[in-house]
């Protein structure tokens, strides 16, 4: 089994799905039924697809995992917007300021791995 806890993108993903899979029960808790499910599914599949990339059968297939994961977190990144900006939403503050990590380390990791 891999020691994933030597990753520092495969940690903060994790740890990032599971803030997500909270925030989504308070949005559930709230009715706010078709943002929750929107936010878990993006939210969620970054690390997923991070997970994935660690399994990469190229610096290719590895670059290409990242960059859904990286679309997974814009998209994320857009829930999290509209639920800071709408009425009678949650404040997504610890999760806003969790994902725009996320984004600058998967950026990075894709621009030096492109380079290699």
């Amino acid at each position: 089994m891999r020691d994933d806890k030597q990753n520092a993108i495969v940690k903060l993903t994790l740890e990032f799905s599971i803030e997500v899979i909270k925030y989504a029960e308070i949005l559930e808790e709230k009715r706010k039924f078709v943002i929750a499910k929107q936010i878990l599914k993006s939210g969620t599949s970054i690390g997923a697809n991070v997970r994935e990339a660690q399994n990469a059968e190229s610096k290719a297939d590895f670059i290409h995992k990242l960059k859904i994961a990286a679309k997974e977190a814009d998209e994320t990144q857009y829930w999290i917007l509209l639920c800071k900006m709408s009425e009678n939403y949650p404040d997504p503050i610890t999760i806003e300021e969790k994902i725009n990590g996320i984004i600058k380390v998967l950026t990075k990791i894709i621009s030096t791995s492109k380079k290699r």
